[in-house]
């Protein structure tokens, strides 16, 4: 009875904002049955910009803040977390716990036929080195060139998913990774796959597009299968499938979220993070 109690809890993911529900979105499209606990850390973002101390600070806060709320496991829907912050918490929490860097990875390592694979991202990814570092340890052949595209993410929160200025900024962004022959390009930041068409139409049909909100998703469900921790029954009626909790600026969130999830946001609650 409680092995069953404990299946049936929700998945924690957490973010430095919104480009997370990039993941939930997966999540809930390859999980129907899971429930989810999200925060995005609106009140600081973005991680992009901060140390790697400060971001792993930020992300223990989180993830004692997801472990009040009963998670059975955790998903770092943020690559700058995932690069600064995963390691660290492995070894500090008793559930498991995934980024969304290796998915992305190890997907592009399988995709690639020149072994040319590019990497776009904020620039703190890219400064961190972790896609290069970790796809050239599991093939060293490989050869992994990162490109920051940091106005990729307002242009996304904006909701300038298809348009001329999208157009033009990435045909800028992309040139180089064009001109050295990639064959496989991450979309190395959970914004990125909301310009996922945009991106398409400019690397052309020989460049095949990872998306590690898809792969991570579909790591977390083999990861609960191996564990025994899936839930294999839809919840109740009346249960609440999915949560969503912020730092700062429920309203903006909500608005957002419900742009991209195909299930209405009811409410998204304002916690003070600095307390965990």
């Amino acid at each position: 009875m409680q092995k069953e109690l404990f299946c049936n809890a929700p998945i924690g993911v957490f973010d430095s904002g919104v480009g997370g529900l990039t993941v939930v979105r997966e999540i809930m499209r390859q999980l129907p049955n899971e429930r989810i606990v999200y925060f995005g850390d609106t009140a600081r973002v973005p991680y992009g910009s901060k140390s790697r101390e400060t971001v792993t600070r930020f992300s223990r806060q989180i993830v004692r803040f997801l472990q009040t709320q009963n998670v059975k496991a955790i998903v770092i829907a943020c690559n700058t977390a995932s690069a600064f912050a995963l390691d660290e918490l492995e070894k500090e929490v008793d559930i498991p716990i995934i980024g969304v860097v290796k998915p992305g990875a190890r997907t592009a390592l399988e995709a690639t036929h020149n072994g040319k694979i590019g990497v776009i991202a904020t620039e703190a990814t890219i400064g961190s080195g972790i896609y290069k570092r970790y796809i050239e340890e599991n093939n060293e052949n490989v050869n992994v060139i990162g490109k920051a595209c940091p106005l990729f993410v307002p242009l996304a929160e904006e909701g300038l998913w298809e348009d001329p200025v999208t157009d033009e900024i990435a045909r800028r962004y992309l040139a180089e990774l064009i001109d050295i022959d990639i064959d496989t390009l991450i979309l190395g930041c959970t914004h990125y796959p909301l310009l996922r068409s945009t991106v398409a139409k400019i690397m052309g049909d020989k460049v095949t597009l990872v998306n590690p909100a898809y792969e991570t998703a579909r790591e977390l469900k083999e990861l609960l299968e191996k564990e025994g921790l899936e839930s294999r029954k839809r919840p109740e009626l009346g249960t609440e499938l999915y949560q969503f909790f912020v730092s700062d600026a429920a309203d903006k969130f909500q608005k957002f979220a419900n742009s991209i999830i195909p299930y209405g946001i009811l409410s998204a609650k304002v916690i003070h993070i600095d307390e965990y």
